[in-house]
């Protein structure tokens, strides 16, 4: 698997863990789900959601991984995953809730993951 390969997984994988973790709080925002609905029900869906997740995520870190003839290693694959987590997740907060804004700090905060990414590269 190529390093654009594995990366598209993981972007894949994270759209689909940010729905299953926030969605359901947009729903309940646009009042499609209401707070009486029941717990069980809304982790029931996170799980569906949870399992088109994992089945880009699982395949992205084990051919990702060089020892599996993957282009990165365990710790490479996990700092990338981090900073596209929070890219995917400031994103769907940018469209999704429009009372939430990304600050100074947030830019911060992205820029000092970046210079992690940068770091775990390093040879």
């Amino acid at each position: 698997m190529t390093a654009l390969q594995t990366i598209g997984l993981l972007i894949i994988s994270n759209i689909f863990m940010t729905f299953a973790w926030y969605g359901h709080v947009k729903l309940q925002e646009q009042q499609i789900i209401t707070s009486n609905t029941p717990l069980i029900v809304i982790i029931l869906l996170s799980w569906l959601l949870a399992l088109a997740e994992y089945a880009c995520q699982v395949p992205a870190n084990r051919y990702g991984f060089v020892g599996n003839g993957g282009t990165f290693s365990l710790l490479q694959l996990k700092i990338i995953q981090e900073v596209i987590t929070l890219v995917v997740f400031s994103i769907f907060t940018l469209f999704f809730f429009n009372d939430e804004s990304i600050r100074w700090n947030h830019i911060a905060a992205f820029g000092c993951l970046v210079l992690a990414v940068y770091f775990a590269f390093l040879k």
